[in-house]
């Protein structure tokens, strides 16, 4: 890493062993990762915020690994921070399964981290616990499944004609 604090503080924090760090030496300023466990993740964003100066959420999203060749876990929960001061870069993951798919929000960090949650979770179903409104954002409320899931399948599970056809007035 450019400052090699942020290593050292995390080192510091957290001990060396709760938590692991890879990067490509190809673009090491982009491609920076931290894997965190899922009951922790909380803490290390809090501390990567306020100790860091990791201050913008830049993305939240998720990955299935369903059917990827030698996945221990099956969803990975990604994390994308950025220091608007120094520029660096870093993506904080953290693995979940089933049944027990439930993280702490982040929205008390960062508030844009609401619709981001909601995406994630209505697309893939993980639950963010303190999440000020987790409704779905995508799907129809009476919609119970997760399309982005790998289990999902590519036509629907027939469901489409459940749904009121919304007309358009003509004019």
């Amino acid at each position: 890493m450019d400052s090699p604090s942020t290593l050292d503080q995390l080192k510091q924090r957290f001990g060396e062993r709760a938590w692991s760090y890879s990067e490509n030496p190809q673009s090491p300023q982009s491609n920076r990762r931290i894997v965190v466990p899922a009951e922790q993740v909380f803490s290390y964003l809090e501390f990567l915020k306020e100790e860091c100066g990791f201050d913008l959420l830049v993305d939240v999203t998720c990955v299935d690994y369903l059917y990827y060749r030698g996945a221990k876990d099956r969803f990975g929960l990604v994390y994308c921070l950025a220091n608007t001061t120094t520029s660096e870069r870093l993506i904080v993951r953290c693995f979940l399964n089933e049944p027990d798919l439930t993280v702490n929000s982040a929205v008390p960090l960062w508030e844009g981290a609401n619709w981001l949650e909601r995406e994630v979770f209505d697309m893939f179903g993980i639950v963010f616990d303190g999440h000020p409104d987790l409704r779905k954002i995508l799907m129809p409320e009476e919609f119970d499944a997760h399309p982005l899931r790998k289990d999902y399948p590519l036509r629907g599970r027939g469901e489409r004609h459940n749904f009121q056809r919304i007309t358009r007035a003509e004019g």
